[in-house]
């Protein structure tokens, strides 16, 4: 983890533990940079992801405040911007997967260009309907490059391929970059989210990334209209 992760997971902390309350300013950046014995480049950094999040507010020429949030609020926030899979978002559901299309392909020029590969590079084609409390909520289309997840098996599709990406490579999962659209769902759309052809569907492009900066997923989901929920904070 780098260092102005680590700065700004411990203040982030700090304000979900109570440390840092509403409406209270936070330390000087110089402060900071003393406390976490870095630069103030670094401290700006980590400061600039807690006000991205919706956490802290900076005021010129006063410093930075946390936001005056309630206790729900924050864990909403905190939990809204985890870059986690659907298992996790359910976790206290029964989340199943209804495997499509499990094979590994050489990445067309779409897929290359979404994932900044080379020529030639090999992908998991990964295509599954997850099911939530046995209602059918999310189709997924998903590529992984197989050089950056080795050993993906069939059993992780049935359950979380973040879980085994975090968990059984230690690999961190950092940001996404989203795309959010809307479209009538084709017959074969309808067919497996169990509703009407032409009903309403979500669609999500997203592209994710590793601490690393290496692209680890480019997937398209297909949601159900009534199981879809999409939030942001915006920052001036």
């Amino acid at each position: 983890m780098k260092k102005y992760e680590e700065i700004y997971t411990d203040i982030k902390e700090k304000i979900i533990n109570g440390d840092y309350t509403a409406t209270e300013q936070l330390p000087f950046e110089k402060d900071l940079c003393e406390s976490y014995n870095t630069s103030k480049m670094t401290v700006k950094r980590a400061l600039d992801l807690l006000v991205e999040e919706g956490l802290i507010i900076k005021r010129r020429g006063s410093g930075t405040f946390v936001k005056d949030l309630s206790e729900k609020e924050i864990v909403r926030i905190t939990q809204t911007n985890q870059i986690s899979g659907l298992t996790s978002f359910y976790n206290n559901k029964k989340v199943k997967s209804n495997i499509l299309t499990f094979k590994v392909v050489q990445a067309n020029e779409i897929v290359q260009d979404k994932l900044n590969l080379k020529p030639e590079s090999f992908v998991y084609d990964i295509h599954r309907v997850r099911i939530v409390d046995d209602k059918p909520v999310v189709i997924e289309q998903t590529y992984i490059p197989i050089e950056r997840v080795p050993g993906l098996e069939k059993k992780h599709l049935e359950g979380s391929i973040y879980k085994y990406i975090t968990d059984d490579l230690g690999l961190t999962i950092q940001s996404a970059h989203r795309r959010f659209t809307v479209k009538k769902a084709s017959d074969e759309e309808a067919g497996y989210l169990a509703i009407e052809h032409n009903d309403p569907i979500a669609v999500t492009e997203q592209i994710a990334y590793l601490d690393t900066g290496d692209s680890i997923e480019y997937c398209v989901t297909k949601h159900r209209s009534d199981s879809f929920v999409a939030e942001t904070i915006i920052t001036k």
